[in-house]
């Protein structure tokens, strides 16, 4: 045997201590191909070749970051919950489209998204359809600034486009079928006294449905100006105060002396009368879904119920009856909440167009 040591025997064994290095692991947006979630991350782990396996994110888990995103990033935490819904209910009928064809966010590519598009242009009005493809649009960019796609799909995608002039687009009601919505309400009953009330302040004072509903009791004042005022908290979280007249001021407290029948002891002016659901009491503030299903039934009743003729249509109905009828474009620019009165001008477009059908000077070819 020979003499020599080993070199194990010869030095004695080192044991070095290494501070523990932090690794962060790796995230890879796995969808179909497995793609990195960030331009230039390794794919690899060790290594090894192996791919980092990451939990596809379900629908509600996609829905609740983008909310998430909407609400605190975009909106700043000041969101208005009628805007936020409607983006969530946009992107949730996008996610499940997708899955109907079998794609994940991370797969759709360009083509996919116009084929979107061209599914809401043929199911929606074109303006219907573009507010949906903005909401998708937001989605996207949600997702690319939260590394969990490499590319926006939609970035370069156009808006379904409508030629059709403004003020085609507005429907109103005329002043005949606004008098026939308006006599429906039974008035001798609690519900057909607010209903009235509610009807009138859409097609005489040109309220929002979101103005209803918002409209607490310390904002009337029934006793202010000629004939009492209104205070609304209208759309973005403006403030302005409309002139009530003496006949919508009578609707009006006929309506309040009906609801303190109710006990209710909800701040709204406008409350539930019965049972709709489980989960809304009598009482409480009437939705803004409550005040769409309502005014839609008796413009149904009127036979006056149209495509694109909604709630929407009594607040288009008080601009453009109230021009025609001597208004001016200042006040009524003022009333409705418009920030600049180009917004109101669309209305003196309608009534001059009316005024101005050369078909009335031929009327006498009839005789």
């Amino acid at each position: 045997m020979s003499n020599t040591r080993s070199w194990v025997d010869e030095r004695p064994i080192r044991v070095i201590e290494v501070e523990p290095v932090a690794v962060e692991p790796l995230t890879v947006y796995v969808a179909g191909e497995n793609v990195p979630s960030r331009p230039g991350e390794r794919q690899t782990l060790a290594g090894s070749g192996a791919l980092v396996p990451v939990r596809e994110p379900t629908i509600e888990e996609m829905l609740a970051a983008f909310e998430a995103w909407m609400r605190l990033d975009v909106a700043e935490g000041n969101g208005s919950p009628q805007t936020l819904r409607a983006y969530f209910g946009d992107v949730k009928q996008h996610l499940e489209w997708l899955a109907e064809q079998g794609l994940r966010p991370a797969q759709a590519g360009e083509e996919d998204l116009k084929a979107f598009r061209a599914h809401l242009v043929d199911g929606y009005a074109v303006t219907t359809a573009g507010r949906k493809l903005a909401s998708v649009r937001r989605f996207y960019e949600m997702a690319r600034a939260r590394g969990l796609i490499t590319q926006n799909p939609v970035a370069g995608l156009k808006a379904p486009s409508d030629r059709t002039a403004r003020e085609e687009r507005i429907k109103y009601l005329t002043l005949e079928q606004a008098r026939r919505v308006l006599a429906l309400p039974n008035v001798n009953t609690p519900k057909g006294i607010r209903d009235k009330t509610i009807l009138v302040l859409m097609a005489l004072h040109g309220l929002r449905v979101i103005e209803v509903h918002r409209l607490s009791l310390e904002d009337v004042d029934l006793e202010a100006e000629e004939a009492g005022t209104l205070r609304l908290f209208g759309k973005g979280n403006k403030h302005r105060t409309i002139l009530l007249t003496v006949e919508t001021r009578e609707i009006m407290e006929r309506w309040l002396a009906a609801r303190a029948l109710t006990r209710s002891d909800s701040p709204a002016v406008f409350v539930t009368m019965h049972w709709t659901d489980a989960a809304v009491e009598p009482g409480q503030r009437i939705s803004t879904r409550g005040i769409r299903q309502m005014v839609d039934g008796y413009l149904r009743a009127a036979g006056v119920k149209k495509p694109r003729v909604s709630c929407h249509s009594l607040r288009h109905s008080y601009a453009t009856l109230s021009l025609a009828a001597g208004a001016s474009l200042l006040a009524i620019s003022g009333s409705l909440g418009h920030s600049s009165v180009t917004t109101t001008q669309v209305y003196a477009k309608i009534v001059d167009k009316a005024r101005s059908n050369p078909a009335k000077l031929l009327v006498g070819l009839l005789d």
